[in-house]
């Protein structure tokens, strides 16, 4: 079922690169972009996530976290997240969980891969509440960063 603005944001509890647990009920009192992708070292996702890093000054002045999140081993996104010199949390989601409870799950992805996160855009507010909810159904296609911006300057 998929998500939409004005959902209470699904709490996941997913490891980062570093091996920590990472909660979003943590990021109360903080605005938070959750962003789901494909795999780690694929063309557009690199594009994507080294997008935000490169606009990561904009997204701190609107108070705003981002958090990655992909089916890939924390020790592929750790490689990834030090490749790219991506200055925020990158979680696994190897057991696909929380994909699934975001509506951003593919169940059979390209190369007969099974259960693949979509490409998604959650911006979540400071009460865990969903203000802009994007899935794309195309893994070529980027979300929408100037409707993430807007929504978050809008908070």
């Amino acid at each position: 079922m998929a998500l939409k603005v004005g959902d209470q944001a699904p709490d996941f509890k997913l490891f980062n690169t570093d091996k920590a647990e990472i909660n979003l009920a943590d990021y109360r009192g903080k605005n938070v972009v959750v962003l789901f992708f494909p795999l780690a070292f694929t063309g557009v996702c690199t594009a994507e996530l080294c997008q935000m890093r490169d606009d990561i000054a904009t997204y701190s002045g609107l108070n705003a976290e981002i958090l990655g999140i992909s089916v890939d081993s924390i020790f592929t996104l750790g490689k990834f997240k030090a490749e790219q010199n991506l200055p925020f949390n990158l979680l696994s989601d190897f057991n696909k969980e929380t994909a699934q409870a975001y509506g951003a799950y593919y169940d059979t992805f390209v190369f007969g891969m099974h259960g693949v996160a979509k490409r998604s855009a959650f911006v979540i507010d400071a009460e865990g509440v969903i203000k802009y909810a994007e899935v794309l159904e195309s893994a070529g296609d980027l979300p929408n960063f100037d409707a993430v911006k807007a929504t978050l300057e809008s908070l």
